[in-house]
């Protein structure tokens, strides 16, 4: 057997181990985040949830960490409160970016985990398989339910060689993105295997796990090895580690090779993560800003090669060169050792150790300017300038930029390579994680909440017949950062439904919101890749509060999915893509028999009652997740189990 298959049959609760079919796995760790997390504590009250039923749950408070007036600290406060009554790890603002620190505290090889954030694959590195879902699918982890997935394909990535000087491990997949774009791994949970895993640290190996979720893949996964007991080793974890490879002779569904020494330095170019080119081919454009940093490159290495190229140097006049520390152990291990000096000499802007500018709090390029980035996606407007110019790139071939004011090739310096190892003794501070609190003292805790926080709206069950009108049409590759635009203007109202439901489509129609609290319902169609990005279920739950009933697509991205079956919304898939070409925004759509046909299965009949003429959709929703969305979605079906225990 591969590692994916070990960690699946370990854990396997319902179902069999066939591609495409539904299985349930037992989850043991999960992770949320401030941006999702508050939504996922409602969740729970809403349930009626008295204690978390998992190993470990951690919350973490790193995204909304900007307080420009009350809304983020009362958020805090009430996850802080809300950590105390359910049993969760509470990780205080400023202690770091979720995936770096948990990776460095709590992961475990051999275990799951689930996060309500679409990078939670990350954790992959130390041989946990990890998946990013939307947060009520984590609260019912939390609650003790298995979590339902479609069985992937394990594709199989065979490294071999060793990475050139100034290329590392965010050239690695970038590579992975330029073969295969946004949409190449759906389905697929990718594990990497051969002799080039050795000279790969844990960090890098977590730069590659995390941008997984780039490529659509439901998770990344890498062996436990001797690389993964070292590093646990260094955060005074050894006892830990278990070895976990795969078996001699273990075989893959799909197969890759990728040769480390022939890779370049690549930089994905705007605005999509699989626009990628070597960066030899646009070295010369003139940038404003770069930022080393963020959960795609959060190790210390790479702050610390960033430190060394511009040590006894300054950066480019024009250049914003910005610092994003990912854990606060991190930066107190590179202030002692003299990084973090070299970086503020040279020019840095050091910011708090947080997501901060990768989700459009601070550090905003400007208009039109170029923005060389560590980070893992760059979809228009998330970096919080509408008009945006974001690219992906290394530390290095950021850095090298930031030098000389244009798009740099590492390799054209003319300075030495600064090979830095992660270190095997870093400062560890666990003085800024809460600890859940004894059963019987939780039990007395209220939550907080602040004039910010709503409770959750009440969700009807599904009618049996819909007539409304298409409110919007969309193109291919619609990210979720485009339904529900990120940064400090939208997130700080995560809690608050109806407010937030007021961003809904923001960056593709302004209207949007206006126009659908007119109706008494509506419809939104959609191309393929359909929600791609980032997990965030108030991208389902904000249309869904403006009466948002179907979306009819050519394709899903899987979170965005389940988030929509999560909260009563039909996710809807055209059998032929020539009746996405036909249908037109205002057309007025009419299904019926819904509760039968979905119950018995089989294509359901949409008549286009403007046009005159009918077509067929299809649903890829399982017998389980049909009954979901026939109770309006998971919470009153969840909430009507806990009441029966």
């Amino acid at each position: 057997m591969n590692v994916t298959q070990k960690l699946i049959q370990s854990h396997l609760m319902h179902g069999d181990m066939k591609p495409n079919e539904e299985i349930g796995i037992r989850i043991d760790q999960t992770l949320t985040q401030d941006a999702t997390g508050t939504l996922v504590m409602l969740e729970l009250e809403a349930m009626g949830l008295d204690r978390v039923k998992t190993e470990v749950s951690v919350q973490y408070v790193d995204h909304n960490i900007i307080q420009e007036d009350f809304k983020n600290p009362d958020d805090h406060l009430f996850l802080r409160s809300a950590c105390q009554r359910f049993g969760v790890w509470y990780s205080r603002p400023g202690n770091g970016v979720s995936h770096p620190c948990h990776q460095e505290n709590f992961g475990k090889p051999g275990k799951t985990l689930l996060g309500s954030d679409s990078h939670t694959p990350a954790a992959g590195a130390i041989g946990m398989l990890s998946i990013g879902a939307g947060g009520l699918e984590v609260a019912l982890a939390m609650a003790g339910e298995p979590f339902f997935t479609r069985m992937p394909l394990v594709w199989g990535v065979k490294l071999t060689g060793i990475l050139a000087d100034w290329v590392s491990a965010k050239d690695v997949i970038l590579e992975m993105l330029r073969r295969h774009g946004v949409e190449g791994g759906h389905g697929r949970i990718i594990e990497y295997y051969g002799p080039g895993l050795d000279t790969l640290s844990a960090m890098d190996r977590h730069v590659i796990a995390n941008m997984g979720a780039e490529l659509g893949a439901t998770s990344t996964v890498f062996p436990s090895d001797q690389e993964v007991r070292r590093f646990l080793r260094a955060w005074q974890r050894e006892e830990d580690w278990i070895e976990l490879v795969a078996d001699k002779g273990a075989t893959y569904d799909v197969y890759e090779e990728i040769d480390l020494a022939s890779l370049v330095p690549l930089i994905a170019m705007p605005s999509s993560p699989g626009n990628v080119r070597p960066v030899s081919e646009v070295a010369g454009e003139q940038i404003y800003q770069t930022y080393i940093g963020s959960s795609a490159n959060p190790g210390y290495r790479d702050l610390a090669v960033s430190a060394m190229m511009v040590k006894g140097r300054q950066v480019n006049d024009r250049v914003s060169f910005d610092i994003n520390p990912t854990s606060r152990a991190q930066l107190e291990t590179l202030v002692r050792d003299g990084h973090v000096a070299h970086l503020l000499h040279a020019g840095a802007r050091l910011h708090q150790a947080g997501c901060n500018g990768c989700i459009g709090m601070g550090q905003a390029p400007a208009s039109n300017e170029l923005s060389l980035r560590t980070v893992p996606r760059n979809f228009p407007g998330r970096s919080g300038t509408r008009e945006d110019k974001v690219c992906l790139v290394s530390p290095e071939t950021a850095t090298a930029s930031a030098l000389t004011g244009v798009i740099t090739d590492p390799r054209t310096l003319g300075i030495p390579y600064p090979r830095i190892a992660d270190p095997d003794d870093p400062i560890i501070n666990r003085a800024m994680f809460m600890p859940p609190l004894p059963l019987e003292e939780a039990q007395q805790v209220a939550l907080v909440k602040g004039p910010n926080i709503a409770s959750l709206p009440n969700f009807e069950p599904l009618p049996d017949e819909i007539e409304v009108p298409v409110i919007l049409k969309t193109a291919n590759d619609v990210s979720t950062d485009e339904i529900m635009p990120p940064g400090l203007r939208v997130l700080p109202f995560r809690s608050n439904i109806p407010m937030i439901a007021e961003f809904s489509f923001d960056r593709i129609d302004p209207t949007y919101a206006e126009r659908a609290k007119q109706m008494p319902g509506h419809v939104v169609v959609g191309g393929s890749n359909y929600g791609q990005g980032s997990s965030r279920e108030h991208a389902a739950l904000g249309p869904q509060y403006l009466g948002l009933r179907a979306v009819l697509t050519k394709g899903f991205a899987r979170i965005h999915a389940q988030n929509l079956i999560n909260f009563g919304v039909l996710p809807l898939i055209f059998t032929e893509f020539a009746d996405y070409d036909a249908i037109q925004a205002g057309d007025v759509l009419r299904l019926t028999d819904l509760r039968r046909v979905l119950s018995e299965g089989g294509e359901l009949v949409v008549e286009n009652v403007t046009q005159q003429h009918t077509f067929q959709v299809r649903h890829d929703m399982s017998p389980r997740q049909v009954q979901f969305l026939l109770r309006g979605g998971l919470i009153s079906w969840m909430k009507e189990r806990l009441s029966r225990q």
